[in-house]
């Protein structure tokens, strides 16, 4: 044995001292690895969507009603397990209806709370005593752990035991024990929450579903390019901060700007009224910052060449004689020609008036705190990709070419594609937020991966100028990258698993970001299976393009099941009428037998943990390094 593992093997015997101790682990991480591996939810494209998002985390997509139906099937009408599933997830909304309604009392406490019970120990019956136990609420942990485990005896011992504690809280606390229990539930019913990108754009409540993600036990996200944009604002990337903040006015969500994270517009609308007499104060704003984002973004692209972005150079093309501009080799009519800060000899240069804006702009999002914190989250738990039991997950696209190879861009004085081109946009983006000092070109990038069609959290050619200076929507067309065509075949994604480090006999791509346009009879599931796109269309303002409210995923030990979920209806009504997002669950992937932790990622660093400490094991009994008595 090396010296530098006899040094580890001296580290894990401080760890585990003595023999008893030692074997004792190797048993319990052992039958860990016979238990059913536990159930992923995979969510995309929130867009800020705060209601619809957080019923769809506390329902798991509909995991705990199909339980809730399949346990109290014949017990309880349809109507009562609708009570007893809103109740779960919203505990605290829907006592307090109640209690208004009259309609609690103690034995409807003492009725609710053993089924409510009866769930959780069909819910933790595939995780270890420890795990449930440190999933429950800390105040109320020993309690929950003696009424969900006590067994009958022969003197009913334990059921007057269990009878005394039940009427104990009934007397004391049963509504915080409802809450404390409904929460439980939630946590056993996901072990793991993927969020496939796009927290931010078009709702108003992206900051309150980070705050939400911010409190789960167990999650993480890939970013999308919405993400990356906001991330790179907090970084102090202007051209970011420009985008940010013109779509918050664009789309009216400039709550979360303002109330979110106290990023005041003031001094933008006041600029802008003088700049725009005529215009209403919002859209006065809107245009300024759109001029000003179109400037920002041209000095990027003419001090980064390697971007070969020139195509979106446009202000110098504006043709004020005649009210045209150029795109792609086509001129098109604008539908404005008013632009009183464009210098024809300089277009890309800011104005006095507007670097001062961009300056206050980029103060504000450097000194939001919340924001800050907000991001430092999406870095510490988040990446370009992730590799999880057998599935690849990323937001966007891995750029190719028209042949279907891999795309090599040329950036950093590299040749990039493919997996190298992800770790190192991952690695730079990490560089930008950390870093002791704010390089421009980590800057720039951060803008690239938001909107370059080689991006591979974008994808697309973004015509911003053109949809918002021409009527004439044929110049609006946004060219996607070639693996928007290639993503329906097996042998691109076979090459894709392949290149990422995955079995492709057996892996599957988790994909978000082009909303799947269901009315056009569009299908979430690509390549014969190997491929599927979660982004149904989360965001209310893209139901009617898609003609559903979004899909999610749940892989658990039995297999792969795609949700399609309708549009929710509002929390009050939830809580008044019961009413759940109705989901239809369509089966990707049944497992011939169960998947256990064995066979999960968890369990290969189990595997190997154990055989550590079996080397350790013989170590002790061989004498080369003696346990302590105990």
């Amino acid at each position: 044995m090396s010296e530098e593992k006899m040094k580890y093997m001296r580290l894990l015997a401080e760890k585990y001292p003595t023999l008893s101790s030692l074997e004792r682990e190797i048993i319990n991480l052992s039958a860990i690895l016979n238990l059913p591996k536990g159930t992923e939810h995979f969510m995309s494209d929130i867009h800020g969507e705060y209601e619809a998002f957080c019923h769809i985390l506390n329902n798991c997509s509909g995991v705990i009603r199909e339980k809730a139906e399949r346990i109290f099937r014949g017990r309880l009408s349809d109507e009562e397990q609708g009570e007893l599933c809103t109740l779960i997830y919203y505990p605290k909304e829907k006592l307090s209806l109640l209690d208004k309604e009259n309609a609690v009392n103690h034995e409807w406490y003492r009725t609710t709370l053993e089924q409510m019970l009866e769930l959780a120990r069909d819910l933790s019956s595939k995780y270890t005593r420890s795990k449930v136990r440190k999933a429950m609420p800390e105040d109320f942990a020993y309690i929950i752990d003696e009424l969900m485990h006590a067994q009958p005896d022969e003197d009913d011992n334990q059921v007057r035991y269990h009878n005394e504690i039940l009427e104990t809280i009934l007397r004391i606390d049963a509504e915080d024990f409802v809450i404390a229990l409904a929460e439980l539930i939630k946590r056993l019913a996901v072990d793991r929450l993927h969020i496939v990108g796009d927290i931010f754009d078009r709702g108003d409540s992206a900051d309150r579903i980070v705050e939400l993600l911010m409190k789960h036990p167990c999650v993480d996200i890939e970013w999308g390019n919405h993400d990356i944009l906001w991330m790179g604002a907090a970084c102090g990337s202007d051209a970011c901060i420009a985008n940010v903040v013109r779509n918050c006015i664009k789309y009216r969500t400039m709550a979360t700007l303002e109330n979110g994270y106290g990023i005041s517009l003031r001094k933008l609308t006041l600029f802008a009224q003088k700049l725009y007499p005529d215009l209403s104060p919002m859209d006065a704003a809107l245009k300024a910052i759109t001029v000003i984002q179109f400037k920002l973004e041209g000095q990027i692209i003419l001090r980064n060449s390697d971007y070969n972005m020139n195509d979106r150079l446009i202000l110098h093309t504006i043709d004020m004689n005649d009210g045209t501009f150029l795109s792609e080799g086509e001129r098109y009519k604008l539908n404005d020609t008013f632009f009183p800060t464009l210098d024809k000899s300089d277009p890309y240069r800011l104005t006095d008036g507007e670097q001062k804006v961009v300056a206050e702009l980029r103060g504000a999002f450097l000194n939001s705190a919340r924001l800050q914190g907000h991001v430092a989250f999406l870095f510490e738990n988040g990446g370009m990709y992730r590799r999880c039991n057998g599935n690849l997950l990323y937001h966007g696209c891995v750029p190719m070419n028209d042949s279907g190879s891999f795309e090599t861009v040329y950036l950093f004085g590299e040749q990039l594609s493919g997996r190298e081109y992800f770790d190192t946009a991952d690695e730079v983006a990490r560089l930008v937020f950390f870093g002791e000092e704010k390089n421009l070109l980590g800057l720039d990038f951060m803008w690239y991966l938001w909107c370059s069609p080689l991006s591979p959290l974008c994808g697309r050619k973004l015509k911003t100028f053109e949809r918002a200076f021409t009527d004439d929507k044929t110049a609006w067309h946004e060219e996607k990258n070639p693996y928007y065509r290639y993503y329906y075949e097996e042998f691109s994604c076979d090459k894709i698993l392949e290149e990422f480090g995955l079995d492709s006999d057996t892996a599957h791509i988790i994909n978000g970001h082009t909303p799947v346009r269901t009315v056009k009879g569009e299908l979430p599931i690509r390549a014969g299976g190997k491929l599927l796109v979660i982004d149904g269309g989360f965001c209310e303002k893209y139901h009617d393009t898609t003609g559903i409210a979004g899909y999610t995923l749940i892989y658990n030990s039995h297999g792969l099941r795609l949700k399609t979920h309708r549009p929710f209806c509002s929390v009050e009504e939830a809580l008044k009428e019961n009413q759940d997002i109705i989901s239809e669950s369509e089966i990707i992937e049944t497992r011939k037998d169960r998947m256990m932790v064995a066979d999960t990622d968890d369990g290969a660093e189990i595997k190997r943990h154990i055989g550590d400490l079996q080397e350790l094991l013989y170590l002790y009994r061989c004498g080369t390094i003696r346990p302590q008595k105990g």
